[in-house]
């Protein structure tokens, strides 16, 4: 449900390719992590795939672990995991002029409890942190 998502894009003048490597790696969630939340990585395969599951240390005023797995995968297109709760971060990438156009969405529309999102917030707090998200993952793969 479109109603349930919120999305932040941005042009990186990269390629998909290379994109794609920091988002298909746990360390690459830590790398690029825009929310100040994602602490490291506690296990994981090295590259993600379809149905890979990694577990990382996570801290939001109270340090925690979470473990997710990949539900979408295509390669150099599209990645999205989840945890416990279902809810879904989703990045796709397009090729365009100048680099690529990378769309990061928080999907609420498959939670548990979807409610209980939008409650505590979440969706109304996410943009900042995916635009931030977005400009520490530019920098990452920055070609200059």
């Amino acid at each position: 449900m479109a109603d349930q998502m919120v999305s932040v894009s941005r042009v990186i003048p990269a390629s998909p390719e290379k994109i794609f490597e920091v988002l298909a790696t746990p360390q690459g969630h830590v790398d690029m992590d825009g929310s100040g939340t994602v602490k490291g990585v506690i296990s994981g395969d090295e590259r993600l795939k379809l149905g890979s599951t990694f577990r990382m240390n996570m801290k939001m005023g109270m340090p925690y672990r979470m473990a997710s797995t990949v539900k979408e995968f295509e390669e150099g297109r599209l990645i999205a995991w989840a945890h416990f709760f279902s809810h879904r971060w989703r990045y796709e990438l397009e090729p365009v002029e100048g680099g690529t156009k990378v769309t990061e969405t928080f999907d609420w529309s498959t939670a548990r409890i979807p409610k209980a999102l939008e409650l505590v917030g979440y969706p109304k707090s996410h943009p900042k942190h995916m635009a931030a998200t977005l400009e520490r993952l530019a920098d990452l793969v920055d070609e200059n």
